[in-house]
């Protein structure tokens, strides 16, 4: 019975050091019965059509935050600039929007720390957000919206709140050896840490290994 014991605490053991020198990120997003659009207009913030200008990573919020720039083009609510930066997940399991460059959508979005202590203007996969193309039923009820009222270029401002690849790729061709050697230490880290991991649940599994040869050997 101490046997059966033992191997279950080294069992424990091992899976442990697993957790902690590989870990994983588990997310799960689920959303509520779909709003009308009468309650999404009252939920939202801003509600606004735009053209998707770019798409990056964000510096503000989580990890997985992305920063989305519009070229606003009606509004109903909320927003009075020709240009708007939206904050939303990379997709999938934080309930993030995949947008694509170039691409026209109808916006429901709301200020919201979803994302960060932060308060961003977020928008998600639960909310009606979609594609202009595809949100007719939406257009009938909101009718004819408004123009911006302020003509602006924020693309300075969203670089600033982004890791912006176009930047990073403008200072790799004036600086393409300190880029590379940048990526490779990232590389040799991202490796290290891995091996790391390994190495650890390798001496616990060879520790169970030689106890239990031990244990044979007594008897």
């Amino acid at each position: 019975m101490r046997k059966y014991r033992n191997l279950v605490l080294l069992s424990s053991l091992l899976l442990s050091m697993m957790i902690i020198f590989l870990p994983t990120a588990v997310f799960a997003c689920s959303c509520v019965e779909p709003l009308s659009v009468e309650e999404q207009i009252s939920h939202s913030d801003t509600v606004f059509a735009g053209r998707v200008l770019e798409v990056e990573a964000s510096k503000e919020g989580y990890t997985n935050t992305k920063a989305v720039r519009f070229e606003v083009s009606e509004i109903w609510k909320g927003a009075e600039e020709s240009q708007i930066i939206i904050f939303t997940g990379s997709g999938g399991g934080d309930c993030g929007i995949s947008f694509t460059e170039g691409t026209e959508y109808l916006v429901y979005a709301q200020n919201s720390t979803m994302y960060g202590d932060k308060e961003l203007l977020v928008t998600i996969m639960c909310d009606r957000t979609r594609p202009l193309i595809q949100a007719k039923e939406d257009l009938m009820i909101l009718g004819e919206g408004k123009e911006p009222a302020n003509i602006v270029n924020l693309e300075d401002d969203f670089n600033n709140r982004t890791e912006n690849k176009r930047s990073e790729e403008v200072k790799k061709q004036t600086q393409p050896n300190e880029g590379e050697v940048g990526k490779v230490l990232q590389d040799k880290n991202t490796s290290k840490e891995f091996f790391i991991g390994l190495a650890a649940a390798v001496v616990v599994l060879f520790g169970i290994v030689i106890y239990f040869v031990r244990s044979k050997t007594r008897k």
